[in-house]
């Protein structure tokens, strides 16, 4: 364990149980020999902070890191992706001739946090800002296709999509819908990864059905995937 202290006896713990997971996942015994701790305490530890999700647990119940850690990144890294959002979503509009948007997840409900509008004619607006639930539409499936096994069972809970809707969006690599937050409105939506390859947020476009058609992702899935490349680049470089 490392021997600087803080002075608060607890959060040196902590973290000398986190730094001992940066190297991979770990069984408790691990833990023990890598932080010098007792085992109940090493126990307690990894316990507490698996309640707070800074600890996970694999399939074959070792400890991990866990997803709070990468929420928190994302948090911390909010302004690099907002910076780069403004251009790529400008660009995936003229390209696509849609409205396009960008969603984080923010508990229960996706929250849109970039958007660029279609100048004229009929559109779909998501004013920034505005928080919509995970129950329905493409951004939603996105942000939660590919979440823990246990949080993804939570999220389908009366969803407008199934389990292997969220299946076929992690083997396409992108999601759409027809109607299903709103009638009337279709849309496409392609993940952003952040560090470690975590999905962190949406990218979209969205517009009336008559444009976007039945099969939105026919349309516009190449750019939107295209979108979610670069913003996906812009948040790791910068990492």
């Amino acid at each position: 364990m490392d021997t600087a202290s803080s002075g608060v006896g607890v959060l040196d713990k902590a973290a000398a149980v986190l730094s001992a997971l940066e190297a991979g996942p770990a069984t408790l015994a691990s833990l023990v020999s890598a932080t010098g701790l007792a085992r109940p305490t090493a126990h307690r530890l990894a316990v507490a902070l698996e309640h707070h999700r800074l600890v996970s647990r694999d399939i074959q119940g070792r400890f991990v890191l866990g997803p709070r850690l990468s929420e928190l990144a994302v948090a911390a890294g909010e302004d690099r992706l907002l910076a780069a959002a403004g251009p790529v979503l400008a660009n995936l509009r003229d390209v696509s001739g849609e409205s396009a948007q960008l969603y984080r997840r923010q508990g229960e409900m996706r929250v849109c946090v970039a958007a660029a509008e279609r100048l004229t004619g009929l559109r779909d607006t998501v004013p920034v800002g505005v928080a919509l639930p995970m129950a329905a539409g493409s951004g939603a499936q996105v942000l939660l296709a590919w979440e823990e096994p246990d949080r993804l069972h939570r999220g389908l809970q009366g969803a407008r999509f199934t389990a292997t809707t969220l299946a076929g969006v992690r083997r396409r690599g992108w999601a759409q819908s027809v109607a299903e937050r709103e009638m009337g409105v279709a849309s496409v939506s392609a993940p952003v990864r952040g560090p470690n390859n975590r999905v962190i947020a949406a990218v979209s476009i969205s517009g009336p059905v008559e444009r976007l058609s039945r099969y939105p992702g026919k349309l516009h899935a190449e750019a939107v995937l295209d979108a979610a490349a670069r913003l996906s680049e812009a948040v790791q470089r910068s990492a």
